[in-house]
């Protein structure tokens, strides 16, 4: 599958903003912040992270689809897509 960055630039802000927000996390921890702020900060990691790989499946699944429509064989067969979004999940 392709990995183009202008199409994944959703996946690509969202991961970027996990990047930050874990940055933010290993401070905190560091610091001795609240245990409370802090799971809540990687709970929101976590959950960006999440986003970013379900974008990418979805991606993917929108290239297969175009694929099929031009007579052409996907990217990646959907057993394998299936299997990389179970992974997620």
């Amino acid at each position: 599958m392709d990995m183009n960055a202008a199409v994944l630039a959703e996946a690509l802000t969202r991961l970027k903003r996990a990047h930050g927000q874990l940055g933010g996390v290993i401070g905190m921890i560091e610091n001795g912040d609240d245990c409370e702020r802090v799971l809540t900060q990687l709970a929101a990691v976590s959950k960006a992270l999440d986003r970013a790989g379900f974008k990418i499946i979805s991606t993917g699944l929108q290239q297969c689809q175009a694929a099929r429509e031009r007579g052409e064989e996907p990217p990646i067969t959907p057993e394998r897509l299936e299997k990389l979004f179970l992974a997620l999940s």
